[in-house]
């Protein structure tokens, strides 16, 4: 069973959540952060890594020898990748790669008539993978200055092993590298708090896992904050309010630290365990 923990926005807890769930999941478990931008499951899990790839997307390289700058390549190009100057009498055509636009599709190289396109590797971050005691652990790492978290989070993915539960640490937000985590998964918790903007991105965060088909629970960090119109919400959404976390100093503490909440305080172990109980309850 796959189960992704994602939020509409930055902050509310997602992290502390998903590895919480993964150390009170019992028999094998698999972590994924694809949080490729921002990955700090490893600071809480600790993992001892023990592998890493270096991760490529392939981009364009033009022999202009061949090339005659029909445009064709640009013509195909939905992302605006590629600038050809067309010849023209007194002047040599011209032909731009811009590698930041990017995305590896392959497009412009398939359709060239003069099959001047070649394709070379861009490296745009690294894979690591290791081990917290039987729990296998990946991540990925995009470089600085990298754009493209979505094939990224495609080689996390590559990892993914189905004879485990695996558990599956989104991106925040509802952007393209989030589509890419929950692809998949057989149920998605929702983080939130109880604010304006938490539930306003929560709402976009329903939508999209509505398009995509993917059954879905709230978890409601700092529960006792805020207002109650992020129950109300839930309420007349038919959605269910999987658990609540008060706020609290103690914890706060123990997230700065590095300490997971089910280390910090064990007590919570069972309400994760109890979570997790009803997920498999409902995608079986």
């Amino acid at each position: 069973m796959i189960v992704s923990v994602a939020s509409g926005k930055g902050g509310t807890g997602k992290t502390t959540i998903a590895t919480s769930l993964a150390l009170s999941i019992s028999g094998s478990v698999q972590f994924l952060d694809c949080d490729t931008e921002e990955p700090n499951a490893h600071i809480f899990l600790k993992p001892s890594i023990e592998k890493v790839e270096k991760s490529f997307i392939p981009i364009p390289k033009i022999d202009k020898e061949k090339c005659n700058y029909c445009g064709r390549c640009k013509e195909v190009c939905v992302y605006n990748a590629i600038m050809v100057i067309p010849a023209g009498s007194d002047q040599k055509g011209n032909i731009l790669v811009f590698p930041q636009l990017c995305h590896g599709c392959g497009a412009c190289a398939y359709f060239c008539p003069q099959r001047a396109i070649e394709e070379e590797d861009k490296e745009i971050g690294i894979v690591e993978i290791g081990d917290v005691g039987l729990m296998q652990f990946v991540h990925g790492r995009l470089n600085i200055g990298e754009a493209m978290a979505p094939p990224l989070v495609r080689h996390v993915k590559r990892y993914l092993n189905p004879t485990r539960t695996v558990v599956i640490d989104a991106p925040p937000g509802t952007s393209c590298p989030v589509i890419e985590s929950l692809k998949g998964s057989n149920f998605c918790i929702l983080v939130t708090e109880p604010t304006p903007f938490g539930l306003n991105d929560l709402i976009l965060a329903v939508e999209v896992l509505r398009k995509l088909k993917i059954p879905f629970g709230v978890i409601i960090n700092r529960s006792d904050l805020g207002d109650k119109k992020t129950d109300e919400y839930c309420k007349d959404e038919n959605i269910s309010i999987l658990m609540r976390i008060p706020f609290k100093k103690e914890i706060a503490v123990a997230y700065s630290k590095g300490v997971p909440i089910v280390e910090a305080f064990p007590e919570y172990r069972k309400d994760f365990e109890d979570l997790f109980n009803t997920i498999k309850t409902w995608t079986n």
